[in-house]
């Protein structure tokens, strides 16, 4: 990725956000544009413009993503009643920010199917 994205600049501590979880591998932040009470965007630490760059060598960070959000799930209440997590892929698949990220969305019935 030649030019710094958002997500990079929040994990860099260069813009501010409401961060929930950090550790070497993953950043977990609330979504500013909320599309359920819960939000938040899970991201690699490692600037991965999406999915598509994704290695074998990457199965440790998926899993850590995963775990995350899991973790976050259960400290907001929603583990129970159930979330979604999604990725989206390149621009037809919704992907706006050009760095690989996953949304926990939870705390309401999600619909099928989404967008």
């Amino acid at each position: 990725m030649p030019e710094k994205t958002v997500f990079a600049k929040i994990i860099a501590g260069q813009i501010p956000a409401q961060i929930v979880h950090r550790d070497d591998r993953v950043t977990a932040f609330r979504d500013i544009n909320p599309q359920a009470p819960t939000h938040i965007l899970i991201v690699p630490n490692e600037p991965l413009s999406g999915a598509g760059d994704l290695t074998d060598s990457h199965g440790p960070l998926l899993v850590a993503m995963f775990a995350v959000a899991r973790k976050l799930a259960a400290a907001e209440g929603i583990a129970e009643s159930g979330y979604r997590l999604v990725i989206n892929e390149g621009g037809h698949g919704g992907q706006t920010v050009f760095h690989l990220h996953m949304h926990l969305l939870g705390g309401r019935q999600m619909t099928w199917p989404p967008g």
